[in-house]
């Protein structure tokens, strides 16, 4: 049996009767983290602290793509209510990689953006992944391939050439961080694909795009003209 609604915590007509009614998706942002606080502070209720956390970071992104140290500084906010939001985080990834893989093909770049920015936001340092796909263009794995610092991964075409052989795979999607939050491609960028490009023309491997992520923005490659 379900235990009773703790009506100091959702009044009537709250965030739990709201999703009963009318689904989940009508929740304002307040309203959804309040749902996983569940209980406010002495004397704030839990959904002016849900306000409070969104005004302190500025959005759901930012809250749950905080560190320790960030969440440390809001008052009554410990370590219980940070390893819930870091696993919430953990569980959307988990959720994209899955819906991705479960596609018979990769549908648009919105989608294959969307997917990417999944598994590479909150990174520290920069990580390069790989996206194999056959000649139908599905998904037959990503994979993380390199990992460097915060402002530099070294990336090796023969490595990516290699694996897409070894898995008969007849395209690539590149994809890489910026830990420092701005997508726009650098130089240093623009060569490594272009390197990458040429390796794997010699054995008739097509890239379809190369996409660098940064805090809540995606820039493609294929978008830009520059593949």
């Amino acid at each position: 049996m379900e235990a009773p609604v703790n009506k100091k915590t959702f009044p009537k007509g709250g965030p739990r009767e709201k999703v009963l009614k009318h689904g989940v998706a009508a929740l304002t942002d307040e309203e959804l983290l309040a749902l996983f606080l569940r209980i406010g502070r002495p004397g704030i209720p839990v959904i002016e602290l849900a306000r409070e956390l969104l005004t302190h970071f500025g959005s759901l992104y930012w809250l749950l793509s905080a560190d320790f140290k960030q969440f440390n500084a809001v008052r009554g906010i410990g370590v219980a209510t940070f390893t819930q939001f870091s696993a919430i985080a953990e569980l959307a990834r988990r959720y994209y990689y899955a819906q991705v893989m479960s596609e018979p093909h990769l549908r648009s770049t919105e989608m294959t953006k969307t997917f990417l920015q999944s598994q590479l936001d909150g990174e520290e340092r920069e990580v390069f992944i790989v996206v194999f796909l056959n000649n139908q263009h599905q998904i037959i794995k990503s994979l993380r391939m390199f990992a460097g610092t915060l402002s530099h991964v070294e990336v090796h075409p023969r490595e990516i050439v290699r694996e897409a052989i070894k898995i008969n795979a007849a395209a690539v999607i590149l994809s890489h961080n910026h830990p420092s939050g701005l997508a726009e491609p650098s130089e240093a960028d623009k060569v490594i694909t272009e390197r990458i490009i040429k390796s794997c023309n010699f054995m008739e491997i097509r890239v379809l795009d190369h996409i660098v992520v940064g805090r809540g923005e995606c820039v493609s490659f294929a978008e830009r003209g520059w593949i």
